[in-house]
């Protein structure tokens, strides 16, 4: 790995590393690595970083979880940057957020698995801290029967929808069926990047 010793790392002897889901290829985050955590990321296949605040190298997701694992490693034309295409387990950001870069500053806002992503992750929060007078909750606590007799009633709305031909109706009716299934999901232990993970399997190259 000759590359590694052309390295232009700054004054501080780093060098700004982005990590990108393999699945999605959403940018996670965006970090830094020095030499020995870079040594320490291709020795053992999981990402390791240089905390700036800490100044110290730190194993990402070593306390929460959160393991990065590295899939391919790339280094950008005047090798002062780098990206890392990784296996995220859990969310890459401190905030509970799947990417750090969740917030939009400037143009359209991102239509993404994020957001049925975000409808998962509210889902789970009602299911571990119950809320009063959540509609959330109403359905954990009729069962498992009760939110799947709402997956087919908001299924049999979308095909009214459909068949109505009103893109208004359908728009709508699809985000009700998205929310209970989302609900269902996290009811029965599986998320939407399970689902996501799937459908990338039987993409064809």
């Amino acid at each position: 790995m000759e590359w590694i010793n052309e390295i232009k790392f700054d004054e501080n002897g780093l060098v700004p590393i982005i990590a990108q889901d393999y699945h999605t290829g959403e940018v996670l985050m965006l970090a830094y690595t020095n030499l020995e955590a870079l040594g320490k990321t291709l020795k053992t296949g999981k990402m390791h970083y240089f905390s700036r605040s800490r100044q110290k190298l730190w194993l990402k997701g070593e306390t929460s979880g959160h393991i990065q694992t590295l899939l391919t490693l790339y280094y950008d034309c005047d090798i002062d940057s780098l990206l890392a295409v990784v296996k995220q387990e859990g969310e890459a950001c401190h905030t509970g957020n799947r990417t750090c870069f969740y917030r939009v500053g400037y143009g359209a806002e991102s239509y993404s698995w994020d957001h049925l992503k975000a409808l998962y992750s509210t889902s789970l929060a009602r299911k571990e801290n119950p809320k009063a007078g959540s509609y959330t909750n109403y359905l954990f606590d009729k069962g498992i029967d009760k939110i799947l007799k709402k997956v087919g009633e908001e299924s049999a709305e979308v095909i009214i929808a459909a068949k109505n031909n009103s893109k208004d109706e359908i728009t709508y009716e699809t985000a009700d069926l998205l929310y209970h299934l989302s609900v269902m999901l996290a009811d029965r232990g599986v998320r939407w990047e399970d689902v996501y993970a799937e459908l990338a399997r039987r993409r064809k190259p």
